[in-house]
């Protein structure tokens, strides 16, 4: 019995591992057509769904350092895409998206829901769900 719960184990991150790159390759191309790379999608994604954060923030949803991040913003206020704004205090920077980076990000959006939506061909709503559930879990663990 343990042997098979190792090598389930083992097929489930050799699978993470052969979806991973492949889904990024593919979500870049998408992304691509829009002038983006997938760093700058997830930062418009956060903004967009979750309003203004500071780079912290965006960096620890992220999972990466800030000065990855700080090159990211810039490029992306440079594209008008984000804006800086007062904080609770003056030394905390808020970002969030413009009106331009609103629209961009509902005219990728479209890109990528058809993109996503192809991924998940065959794949039922219950499926889906469980694979949510799955993920977050095993995410839960990752980060303890």
């Amino acid at each position: 019995m343990e042997v098979n719960l190792i090598q389930s184990a083992q097929k489930v991150f050799y699978q993470l591992i052969m979806l991973y790159r492949p889904f990024e390759n593919q979500l870049n191309i998408e992304l691509s057509k829009h002038n983006l790379h997938r760093a700058q999608w997830t930062i418009l994604y956060y903004l967009y769904n979750f309003g203004s954060a500071t780079l912290v923030e965006i960096a620890n949803y992220q999972g990466v350092e800030k000065p990855t991040i700080t090159r990211t913003f810039a490029r992306l206020v440079e594209l008008e895409y984000v804006e800086q704004i007062a904080g609770k205090d003056k030394r905390e920077k808020r970002m969030q998206l413009t009106s331009l980076g609103r629209s961009i990000y509902e005219q990728v959006r479209v890109t990528i829901d058809q993109f996503e939506e192809d991924c998940l061909k065959g794949i039922s709503e219950e499926e889906q769900q469980d694979i949510i559930q799955i993920m977050e879990r095993v995410r839960s663990n990752l980060i303890k």
